[in-house]
Parts: C-alpha cells; sequence; structure tokens
C-alpha cells in the first residue's frame, strides 16, 4: 500500500519586542473513524504521483492548498497485516480553511511540542522531529511520553 501526505506549517509568531520568532505551529488531525491524532495523508489513486497525492491529501483532510518543501522521512508499518510506505513533505498552506468532513472532524494549529504531545503513533512524532531539524529550529525537550498518556489527550480533546 502506498500513501503520500505532508506535515503542515506555519511559521511561529513574533515574541514581545519583535526579536524573536517561536516555535512553528503545526496542523493535526482528528480522525474520528480511528480516533486518533495525525498528520494528513491517504493512498495513492491509480496512476497518481507522490506529490500530487500528498497534494490532494491534504486538499481533501483539511481544506487547504499548500505547497510542498523538502521531503521528510519515510515511513514503513503494517496497516491490516499488509506493508504500507507513506512518504511525507513539508508544506506550507498557501489559500483555503477547515471544514469538518466525513474523514477529518477537528483541525487544531499547535506548536511543535504541543503537537508532539497530542500525535497518537510515535512514527508522526519523528516527522515533527524531522520537520524541526530541517527548519534548523531547537529540537522539542521531551518528558517521559507515555503512550497512555497521548491516548488520553487525543479521546479527551477529539470528542
Amino acid at each position: 500500500m502506498l500513501a503520500a501526505g505532508a506535515v503542515l506549517w506555519l511559521p511561529g509568531r513574533a515574541k514581545k519586542g519583535g526579536k524573536r520568532i517561536g516555535r512553528p505551529r503545526l496542523a493535526l488531525i482528528h480522525r474520528p473513524k480511528y480516533d486518533d491524532w495525525s498528520l494528513p495523508k491517504g493512498k495513492l489513486d491509480a496512476g497518481e504521483g507522490w506529490t500530487q497525492a500528498a497534494l490532494r491529501e491534504v486538499w481533501e483532510e483539511t481544506g487547504m492548498r499548500c505547497v510542498l518543501g523538502v521531503e521528510l522521512p519515510a515511513q514503513h508499518y503494517l496497516a491490516q497485516g499488509r506493508p504500507k510506505e507513506v512518504r511525507y513533505w513539508a508544506a506550507v498552506p498557501v489559500a483555503g480553511s477547515f471544514t469538518p468532513n466525513r474523514e477529518v472532524d477537528r483541525l487544531e494549529w499547535l506548536p511543535a511540542g504541543k503537537a508532539r504531545a497530542r500525535l497518537t503513533h510515535e512514527r508522526d512524532r519523528v516527522l515533527v522531529d524531522a520537520l524541526l531539524e530541517v527548519l534548523g529550529a531547537r529540537p522539542v525537550r521531551q518528558k517521559a511520553e507515555r503512550p497512555e498518556k497521548a491516548e488520553k489527550a487525543g479521546k479527551t480533546r477529539g470528542a
């Protein structure tokens, strides 16, 4: 199974005095079918290229048109017992707005640390770290993350 997606991000806001810019904010989506917090992604359509699929999936799941930047690490894992490869890109939105839909009922823009903690799957956290590295941003200080804490955060905020 082949899929593509993006880590949609916005530059951080200017700090008081305007001398520093805060951490970038990332778009996380909540998928009610899986009750998880994730990044926009989906399967390639027949004859579709990787980047076309990434752009389409971001638009379908977030309502936003974006510009793809650097490619981030690919993910390989089993989904329903079958091998799955997902390729991701850093992406910046240029138009559009979110409207809840059948696949995605919530979208939240979060600073990198909060986004990392909210994500349900560890494999998505790796993409946050990769984006920060590409942007030259400081890595997120990580507390000992407990999977049950991330699950609880997703379920209580995803309703």
